[in-house]
């Protein structure tokens, strides 16, 4: 009985669009303001607003990966506490507030909110910087490049291959329904933020997205932070490959711009990444400014 109420959200949205088409559909999305997905029998994942949240119930509680914002952790939390379960932990794919900024919301529920070295120590300086200490719940367990949790019967292993967004983000991999949440290492379809300060780089996020598609099974699912208009958050192997080859594709593009003497102007004036002209242009001066910076800056 407590199952169907969590998913109450996707049988509704499913009804509506049986019986009312798209139209039907929209609004239910508009009133509830969120939406909660169920790819298995134990997994699912929940989208609002800031990074997807991903969440595995298990016989210890639920697991929680990423937690957007207070406002939309808060109807996250509403779905869980139908289970009668509880939260067995909080895990960051690494430390920008649309992902983390919902810690708080589990200060009280929860003992355990895990994430890499790097990604804490990200969270705490930003934190600190903006005098916010107070608003957020840090990470109480870190690691450097793997960690193997086990949670009732689900095992799920942390991975960190390297910088590539940050110099602290994950790769969070459901063993038992082989799914991996990628945070913001794989944007699809979307222009990405590149967090240079927090020690980003994208010719090692190349190396980083490389290394993850070698060590997960083929048929793996992924699940990413962001999508572009009309993308999907639920990805496959073939778009780790795709956003790879983008990422190559910024830092070509840059490089020529500056060999043909192009100021910092002009190449950000750039509406397209040429072989990725379909891409909504939103956002594209955040790789283009990472990637000239990457390659001129000592």
């Amino acid at each position: 009985m407590q199952r169907k109420n969590f998913i109450k959200t996707s049988a509704l949205l499913l009804s509506a669009i049986a019986l009312g088409g798209k139209n039907s559909f929209a609004r239910l999305l508009a009133e509830n303001g969120y939406e909660i997905k169920m790819l298995g029998e134990n997994v699912g994942i929940f989208t609002e607003k800031g990074g997807t949240i991903m969440f595995v119930h298990t016989s210890e509680g639920t697991v929680v990966v990423d937690t957007q914002f207070p406002d939309s952790a808060t109807h996250l939390i509403e779905e869980i506490k139908k289970m009668e379960k509880g939260i067995a932990m909080v895990i960051n794919t690494h430390h920008h507030g649309d992902h983390t900024g919902g810690n708080i919301n589990f200060v009280n529920l929860t003992k355990r909110v895990v994430a890499h070295q790097n990604a804490a120590k990200n969270l705490r300086d930003v934190a600190t910087k903006s005098k916010s200490e107070s608003k957020q719940y840090f990470p109480t367990e870190t690691f450097v490049s793997k960690l193997s949790l086990q949670i009732g019967a689900e095992k799920i292993d942390l991975h960190y291959f390297g910088a590539g967004h940050t110099n602290g983000d994950i790769f969070v991999h459901h063993v038992n329904s082989n799914t991996v949440h990628v945070g913001d290492l794989i944007f699809n379809k979307r222009h990405p933020f590149v967090d240079r300060n927090a020690g980003a780089n994208i010719k090692n996020w190349q190396s980083v997205i490389r290394k993850a598609a070698k060590k997960f099974p083929n048929d793996t699912k992924y699940i990413s932070g962001h999508a572009g208009n009309g993308a999907s958050v639920e990805m496959k192997k073939e778009d780790l490959f795709v956003f790879k080859n983008y990422l190559a594709a910024v830092m070509k593009q840059v490089k020529e711009d500056i060999k043909n003497k192009m100021t910092r102007e002009e190449i950000l004036k750039a509406k397209t990444i040429k072989g990725f002209e379909t891409w909504d242009a939103s956002g594209i001066e955040r790789p283009l400014t990472a990637a000239y910076e990457e390659l001129t800056l000592k």
